[in-house]
């Protein structure tokens, strides 16, 4: 079975994104559209899916306060692509569309070109 991940970000989506904005080490991502296609082109429906862990990086925060008081800078930035946990995450709808909030902790990884 080959696994095909679609992320896309529609150019209105930035208008959502004006209206919500993360705070302090926040990350508000996009989960990417699986597909699942068999070798011989059957479409696996939806139920029978398990869950997508990648996702885009749509809007970051500002980052968290150390110990020192100085501010640590969000480690992904809009745009990557990053691997989520399994759980975890609130879910947010913004324009009819679902947005998940993680912690810039909670972000498993990133993926590099």
């Amino acid at each position: 079975m080959f696994l095909l991940f679609h992320c896309t970000l529609l150019p209105q989506a930035g208008k959502a994104f004006r209206k919500f904005l993360p705070l302090f080490d926040r990350v508000l991502v996009e989960r990417c559209a699986a597909e699942a296609v068999t070798k011989g082109g059957i479409m696996i429906p939806e139920k029978a899916q398990g869950k997508v862990l990648q996702a885009t990086v749509v809007a970051v925060g500002s980052g968290a306060r150390g110990k020192n008081g100085e501010i640590q800078p969000v480690s992904v930035k809009v745009g990557e692509k990053v691997l989520l946990p399994e759980y975890g995450g609130t879910k947010i709808v913004l324009e009819d569309k679902d947005y998940y909030l993680f912690r810039d902790g909670d972000i498993l990884g990133k993926y590099v070109d």
